[in-house]
């Protein structure tokens, strides 16, 4: 009795997941673009205080202050390097999702899942339908 009641639950889940997959390709290239928004967000974040760091610096070299130029100095180095960090972040994301998405097909289960195009409020999206 309670064999089949797990076997029943399992079958359940089993058939919940082929069913709520293709709306989750959807969200997961979703969730990739969100990603590279906000990775390019913080680095605008960081460039812009890179700058600010560096005009700082600058003007601790021309009032001859040697605590402003080396804090100007350190801080837009240290930006420049959260900079480069974030930018190389959103380069693999980028990558990710590009590499997910270019598949035309893939199977799961024995079943092939082909991917189709879906145009959502202007924007275009790949969503993967069981065929």
């Amino acid at each position: 009795m309670k064999n089949k009641a797990i076997c029943t639950g399992l079958a359940t889940l089993v058939m919940a997941g082929s069913i709520v997959l293709p709306p989750v390709a959807v969200n997961a290239q979703r969730n990739l673009d969100q990603a590279s928004h906000h990775r390019q967000e913080t680095k605008n974040q960081w460039r812009n205080i890179a700058i600010g760091a560096g005009a700082l610096g600058v003007l601790g070299l021309l009032k001859h202050d040697s605590t402003l130029t080396f804090l100007g100095t350190a801080g837009a180095l240290y930006s420049l390097n959260r900079y480069e960090h974030d930018r190389k972040s959103q380069s693999s994301i980028d990558r990710a999702r590009a590499a997910y998405f270019s598949r035309p097909y893939f199977y799961r289960n024995g079943h092939r899942y082909t991917r189709k195009t879906v145009w959502r409020n202007g924007h275009k999206y790949y969503q993967f339908v069981r065929g």
